[in-house]
């Protein structure tokens, strides 16, 4: 028998992965309904209309009233899946999409109290608006219809028609969420791609798959079949299954390894799936040749590179600035700039450099140029720089020769003297 959720992990989830408290007393969520009114054209096709309305998610009991009777109320009753247990943050970051949902052609029984053969679906799916997660439920609604669809027809050609104002009652037979809805990762990396279910029932049967779409084509990673118990692929852990995680691992990451990665559950008729986004971001090593102070002479030239290595994606955007001692100004950009060719590393990382030739005058003592890098893998630019120093080689030159004379002159002087008085003494003694 394949069990999903025990009071523990239920506890868990409860106060969320991260130890944030959940938004279990919710009352009711503000939502956006989609509905859809399709219908078959004179051609023989299909067509959608869809309408957009505001809606709410209201929890309680049978029989509950309305918070916001002029709208669209979809009433969610107790059941062993209380969505409420997966969300967290403030109430003001959760956005809330509800849609109808089609079982297509499999007209399978949910397997609980009170379901009909003609029960009609809802997905309610709360994302929050800075990515901690996204779950996807999936709501009962039991008509009171006295006549049974046609089983000929498609269940979306049969939909009942909903009006503001409404209020339809219904109860969460499965959700399915993760908290990584999209990913950047290193090279070299090996992240955990959340996914995560639960069902109001003992499940018979139950598929879990994993799946890479990559440039229009899908890959096969990893499935799994509770009721044939067939294992293809890994990166699932098996006896994490049965606890309703079927979280994906990946192996160390290259940049082959980016790609829409799919969770998906299907406990029929229902199939619930998150498309999670995963790209490689590797931050640039940036470096200038030279120290914090470049001391250089009237006349001379000098090339200032700086280097931006190990990146990936590709993109990067390198410029020089200078910028006048004291700060009185706004630094300008350098247009005399060129940049090398781009450097492919083996890993798929990149490098490249971009430099300038160097040749200042006395005034441009004192300044400072900076190198900015920019790239996907930074909130905002690396920036290093040096401050330049210029010295005139002719007064240099001069000074150091005002030196020499100087010196010289001290110790000619210092030669001098002794003999000066030596001959001095032996005039005394020729004439007494």
């Amino acid at each position: 028998m394949f069990w999903i959720f025990d009071g523990l992990f239920l506890a868990l989830l409860c106060l969320g992965v991260n130890g944030s408290q959940s938004l279990y007393d919710l009352q009711w969520l503000s939502c956006q309904f989609v509905d859809e009114k399709v219908h078959i054209n004179k051609e023989g096709h299909i067509e959608t209309e869809y309408i957009t309305r505001a809606a709410v998610l209201q929890f309680g009991k049978v029989g509950d009233r309305s918070s916001h009777p002029t709208i669209t109320t979809f009433l969610v009753t107790a059941s062993k899946v209380d969505m409420r247990r997966y969300l967290e943050g403030a109430e003001d970051k959760l956005q809330c999409e509800i849609h109808r949902y089609s079982t297509g052609r499999i007209k399978t029984r949910w397997p609980t109290a009170g379901a009909q053969d003609h029960d009609v679906w809802f997905t309610s799916t709360i994302r929050h608006s800075e990515g901690l997660f996204v779950t996807k439920t999936f709501l009962r609604h039991t008509t009171v219809a006295p006549v049974a669809p046609d089983e000929e027809q498609m269940d979306f050609l049969q939909w009942e028609t909903i009006n503001d104002g409404d209020l339809l009652t219904m109860s969460a037979a499965m959700v399915v969420l993760t908290q990584t809805p999209s990913m950047d990762v290193g090279l070299l990396k090996e992240p955990n791609l959340d996914c995560r279910f639960a069902v109001d029932h003992k499940v018979p049967h139950a598929t879990v798959e994993w799946k890479l779409q990559q440039h229009g084509r899908r890959t096969n990673l990893f499935s799994y079949s509770s009721r044939t118990g067939i294992k293809e692929g890994n990166g699932v852990v098996l006896k994490d299954i049965a606890a309703g995680n079927v979280s994906f691992k990946l192996s160390p990451t290259t940049k082959h390894s980016e790609g829409t990665y799919i969770c998906s559950v299907m406990v029929p008729p229902l199939n619930g799936s998150h498309d999670i986004p995963l790209t490689i971001i590797e931050r640039p090593r940036v470096s200038i040749n030279v120290g914090f102070t470049l001391s250089m002479q009237l006349g001379e030239v000098r090339k200032l590179k700086c280097d931006a290595k190990r990146y990936y994606p590709l993109d990067v955007d390198i410029e020089w600035y200078r910028e006048p001692p004291g700060g009185s100004s706004t630094p300008s950009l350098l247009k005399n700039v060129w940049h090398s060719s781009h450097e492919l590393h083996r890993d798929g990382t990149h490098s490249v450099s971009a430099f300038f030739y160097l040749k200042p005058s006395m005034e441009e003592s004192g300044n400072i140029y900076t190198c900015s890098v920019s790239h996907k893998s930074l909130l905002s630019p690396i920036y290093k720089s040096f401050t330049l120093r210029v010295t005139d080689p002719d007064s240099a030159l001069w000074y150091i020769a005002e030196i020499v004379f100087i010196i010289s002159m001290v110790v000619i002087l210092c030669y001098m003297r002794p003999r000066h008085l030596g001959r001095k003494s032996s005039k005394k003694s020729f004439f007494p």
